[in-house]
């Protein structure tokens, strides 16, 4: 269930790719959120802050954000780690729910470097909370990554945070744990090892296959094909469509995929169930304070009657300020 990738140019300009792999849809919508919006932790409140900056996001059900990146330059990444053991509710740590907590990054901080120093002195612990649409409570954990080619994947494990910060972690996928992958990673020829490079869907295999492919891309001629680039490598690793295996019934499958240009602010987005490409230019979005929340309605897109195609900053529709699943809801 999801792969991410961060190529860092050698030309210049940082590039990351992710896929949204899940056994069934997330109604995912597209958000811009502006700067000056109080927000809250959805564990109580004991954690408040007023976003700093303005992000773009990919919102789940419309009730949490699992990708998304800021006008910092800061891009963020929720996915899935069947491992992930957050702990007893401890009062004395502050908390975030796991709702709002990728978007607490993006709201507040411009680099990697700024996040993780944040986790580390606060102790944040994470609180889970059900999946709206199946009841069960997601196990994930997050990558931060930015525009000078940072990168960090943060794992909850026994309660606490467990933190790997690279500019060398560039890949992501799901289990086992961080430390588990780059082990195993050792063992594949072109990495130490001597196996042939794996064509499984398993999250090792695709682990694999994107180490590799982000390290054999062309230069590109611009930033367009630098996109274009990441695409390629990102669609090796994703899931396609199919019938469950037997006593596999939630065999996941890639819903979407996002390349976000760290560089030049600009974040595609790519259904698989519509044919056309859709991105957003920071720059063209009003994400000042006092600006309204802005709506990219994906879900009512009736693409294969000549639909949202190209640059779509002018189709978000002003919108109520999102509102985050909470504790209490």
């Amino acid at each position: 269930m999801c792969t991410r990738i961060v190529w860092s140019v050698p030309t210049g300009g940082v590039i990351v790719g992710r896929t949204m792999d899940f056994h069934m849809d997330t109604a995912t919508n597209l958000w811009s959120l502006p700067r000056g919006v109080e927000r809250n932790d959805g564990v109580g409140g004991q954690l408040a802050w007023t976003a700093k900056y303005g992000s773009v996001v990919a919102a789940a059900y419309d009730l949490m954000t699992v990708d998304g990146m800021n006008e910092g330059g800061l891009a963020a990444h929720v996915l899935w780690l069947s491992e992930s053991t957050y702990g007893a509710r401890d009062d004395s740590r502050p908390g975030l729910s796991m709702a709002v907590w990728m978007q607490h990054f993006l709201d507040n901080f411009a680099s990697v470097d700024e996040a993780v120093t944040w986790i580390n002195e606060t102790g944040v612990q994470v609180v889970p909370l059900a999946d709206p649409a199946t009841g069960l409570v997601p196990a994930v954990h997050l990558a931060l990554d930015d525009a000078s080619g940072d990168s960090a994947v943060v794992e909850y494990l026994d309660g606490k945070a467990v933190v790997w910060h690279s500019h060398d972690h560039v890949v992501m996928t799901n289990s086992p744990t961080y430390d588990r992958q780059i082990e195993l990673l050792k063992q594949i020829d072109g990495f130490g090892g001597d196996r042939p490079l794996p064509g499984t869907n398993s999250a090792t295999d695709r682990f694999a296959r994107a180490a590799y492919y982000v390290g054999r891309l062309p230069l590109p001629a611009n930033p367009a094909e630098a996109v274009a680039g990441m695409l390629s490598v990102i669609r090796n690793t994703a899931q396609p469509f199919r019938r469950p295996d037997p006593g596999k019934p939630d065999a996941s499958q890639t819903r979407w995929q996002i390349v976000a240009d760290l560089t030049n602010r600009r974040y595609v987005f790519d259904s698989t169930s519509r044919p056309n490409l859709v991105w957003v230019d920071l720059a063209d979005l009003d994400l000042g304070e006092g600006a309204p929340a802005g709506k990219l309605n994906l879900l009512g897109d009736t693409a294969l009657q000549g639909g949202l195609a190209g640059e779509v900053s002018g189709h978000f529709e002003k919108s109520d300020p999102l509102q985050f699943l909470t504790l209490s809801s």
